[in-house]
Formats: structure tokens, C-alpha cells, sequence
């Protein structure tokens, strides 16, 4: 079946099991290990919120260019993550189709799930203290730090349920990329699958919770008032709306459809 999909490209059905394994070896790294490809991840995905912003202040720009090409250079975050190799959270949601298929156990997938998301916070949150520092935010007549006044403004007024579903909305994306990336061989393949999904996320406006721990230190570095319960009114409802998008909507929807069968088929 692999024949149909062309330039040496893996099937779904591939992809499932590549998914699986990479499930495995992930929920099994040791700690040290885990915890610093999840820094990693953290700081590649605020790189991707700064080039996102830059677009985001230019006044210039219509509201879908503006949208658009914002979202196309967010991906940059995830093509660091897939192809410099890091540890990231909304991703790592796919170990629930090893889960599922019993290859590791609820303690070992809530074990990487939380020291990623933990390591995450800790490397948005660090680079968002650099970028301040350097005088970054005062670029375009200090319209970049407007910007990200206003974005975190607009997320820590979101209703819980609007959060939730916008990340859920979120995620379901982002995990077909890291999906999708999957199924190739090479660099350019990787890049390829990912920038169409994170752009159609960004332009949508929905809702992820690692680049949220980026721009909340931001703002607060460059005075917004926002309080904790604010914040973590954000990140409480899209975090659980990125579990429920890349878990369920990918990961176990993937898993009946081609490794639960593979598990039933008689040897």
C-alpha cells in the first residue's frame, strides 16, 4: 500500500506505527534527558511566538495577510521541535496511542507529560526574560511590545470554554503536523507538512498552551496587569483542550483505526 503515496513517503498506516514506537521511547527517557529536550521545546516555540509578533504589529498588513504569514512563521517553533529533535507537550499527546495499545502504562505517560510541560514553562518562560532584556519588544517605534500587551490582554479575558475548544481546535492541528512529518523522509518533507496545519491554527486563532507560557512572562515583564488567576484561567482550560485535541481527536482516533485492528489480526 506504502507504493501509492509516492517519493518514498511512509502510509498512515506507517505513520501509526512509527507514532507507537516513538511513543515508547519517549514516555521511557530518562528524566535529565526529558526534562532538557523539554526546555529546548519551550524556547523553540517562543522563537516561533517572536517571529509570529513581528508580523502581528506590522499596522500595515490586511487581516488575513496578516493572519496568514504570522502563522506561517509561528511554524517555525514546531520545525525546530521535529527536526533539531526537542521535547514538547502538545505534541507528546500522541503517547496516548501507545497507551492505548498497552506498549506503556498511564504512570509512564503522565510521568512525560508532566516534566515536559513543566520543562516547557521553564524554557518559554526564559526566553521570554531574554527577549525583554534585550530591548527586542521596543522594535517598530515599540509596537512589538503593544502587540504582546494586546494578545495576552485578549487571552486572559477568554471564557473558559472558548479557551478549552479553541485548544482542542489547537491541537487536533498541531498533532496531524507532527503527524503528517512523520511520513517523511527528509527535511523539506517535514517542513512541508508542518507549515500548512500551524498556519491554519495561528490564522484561526486557536489556542496553545506552551506558546501561552511564552507570551504571559512577556507581558507581565513589560507591565501588564494581569494576575495568576488570570493566567492560569487561560492555561487551565487550553491545556486540558490540548490534551483532548491531540489525544483523543488524533491519537486514539488513529490508533482504532490501524493499530487496533493490526492488535485483533491472528498471527
Amino acid at each position: 500500500m506504502a507504493e501509492i503515496f509516492g517519493f518514498d513517503a511512509y502510509s498512515p498506516s506507517e505513520i501509526a506505527e512509527r507514532v507507537d514506537r516513538v511513543g515508547v521511547a519517549k514516555a521511557r527517557l530518562p528524566f535529565l534527558q526529558t526534562a532538557m529536550l523539554g526546555v529546548l521545546a519551550g524556547v523553540f516555540i517562543g522563537l516561533g511566538s517572536i517571529y509570529y509578533v513581528l508580523v502581528a504589529s506590522d499596522a500595515s498588513l490586511g487581516f488575513a495577510a496578516q493572519r496568514v504569514l504570522g502563522g506561517v512563521c509561528f511554524s517555525l517553533g514546531l520545525i525546530l521541535v521535529i527536526v533539531a529533535g526537542a521535547e514538547l507537550f502538545t505534541g507528546n499527546n500522541l503517547l496516548a496511542m501507545a497507551w492505548a495499545s498497552g506498549r506503556i502504562t498511564t504512570l509512564e505517560v503522565l510521568r512525560n507529560w508532566a516534566i515536559v510541560c513543566a520543562a516547557n514553562l521553564v524554557g518559554a518562560a526564559g526566553l521570554a526574560g531574554l527577549i525583554v532584556v534585550s530591548g527586542h519588544t521596543q522594535l517598530n517605534a515599540g509596537a512589538v511590545a503593544r502587540t504582546y500587551l494586546e494578545i495576552a490582554a485578549a487571552k486572559a479575558a477568554l471564557p473558559f470554554w472558548s479557551a478549552f475548544f479553541r485548544g482542542v481546535l489547537c491541537n487536533l492541528l498541531v498533532c496531524m503536523a507532527v503527524w503528517m512529518a512523520l511520513a517523511g523522509r527528509s527535511v523539506v518533507d517535514r517542513v512541508v507538512a508542518i507549515v500548512f496545519p500551524i498556519s491554519a491554527f495561528v490564522a484561526a486563532g486557536f489556542e496553545h498552551s506552551i506558546a501561552n507560557m511564552y507570551f504571559f512572562p512577556v507581558a507581565l515583564l513589560l507591565g501588564a496587569p494581569l494576575g495568576a488567576g488570570a493566567i492560569v484561567g487561560n492555561l487551565v482550560p487550553v491545556i486540558l483542550g490540548n490534551l483532548v485535541g491531540g489525544s483523543v481527536l488524533v491519537a486514539l482516533v488513529y490508533y482504532v483505526i490501524y493499530i487496533r485492528p493490526a492488535r485483533k489480526t491472528p498471527a
